[in-house]
């Protein structure tokens, strides 16, 4: 599928997709927000693809909301706000419920919907020089992208009560430290090193990676005794895969594994 602003690329297992408005700073407007969907429900039905790799064309990841869109839109904003968050809140959902793992790279800003598309992703590589913000009380919006959801899960509610209101601008150290982002990189470093997780991860055992996913997310919605039951069946469907047979005679025999993702 063709797009206007995102680019797949589907390389050795890696869906490289990229974030392309670099002349509106990967501003998410309608369009976007829609091609993001399309985009990673694509990385969804291919079985080629065994991790996502997120970045941005330009300067910047991403601005947040196209703010110069919105203002076109008159008394019709409500409504186009609330058609451009459908297809973003589809995308976020499907890279959260995806059984890959989802890996973004951010250079520049990441502010926003950009701020809260990184808060979606499994594991987040920073630029050394890179900022984080939630900015939507600066233009009189509130929060969405999912990050009511997902902050203050990663940071604790009173953090994400201070982002949310005041607008604080992080550091790529200070994000590291609140647990925002995986890890932080030399500027020059980034891509290739983001480019090598992703790699790692698309030769790892793919379906065991996409059920340890689901079991974190579950993790605040049950209790002890059903989140155990929920590992007991989950370990026991994957001692049936390939991957798990091969995973347990390769460290028997003292030899690295070679993964299928069955």
């Amino acid at each position: 599928m063709q797009y206007q602003h995102v680019v797949l690329e589907i390389k050795e297992g890696v869906g490289h997709l990229t974030l392309n408005r670099a002349d509106s700073a990967n501003s998410i407007n309608l369009e976007l927000a829609k091609d993001l969907m399309y985009a990673v429900l694509d990385c969804e039905k291919s079985p080629d693809v065994r991790s996502i790799l997120i970045t941005a064309a330009g300067k910047m990841f991403c601005a947040g909301g196209d703010l110069k869109s919105f203002s076109r839109q008159g008394d019709n904003l409500p409504s186009y706000i609330r058609e451009t968050t459908r297809y973003l809140h589809n995308a976020i959902i499907s890279m959260t419920r995806i059984s890959v793992p989802v890996i973004a790279a951010v250079h520049g800003n990441a502010a926003g919907a950009g701020f809260s598309l990184i808060c979606g992703c499994d594991l987040v590589l920073s630029a050394d020089s890179a900022r984080f913000t939630m900015a939507y009380t600066h233009a009189g919006l509130s929060p969405d992208g999912g990050s009511t959801y997902f902050l203050p899960r990663l940071i604790g509610y009173r953090r994400a009560l201070e982002l949310a209101l005041t607008n604080r601008v992080l550091t790529a150290q200070e994000a590291l430290e609140w647990g925002i982002v995986t890890s932080v990189v030399p500027d020059e470093d980034l891509f290739e090193e983001a480019k090598k997780v992703a790699a790692q991860l698309a030769t790892g055992a793919t379906r065991a990676l996409g059920t340890a996913k689901r079991l974190l997310h579950r993790t605040y919605s049950e209790s002890l005794e059903s989140q155990l039951e929920n590992e007991s069946l989950m370990i026991a469907e994957m001692a049936s895969t390939i991957d798990a047979n091969e995973g347990i005679n390769s460290f028997l025999e003292k030899r690295k594994p070679t993964f299928k993702g069955k």
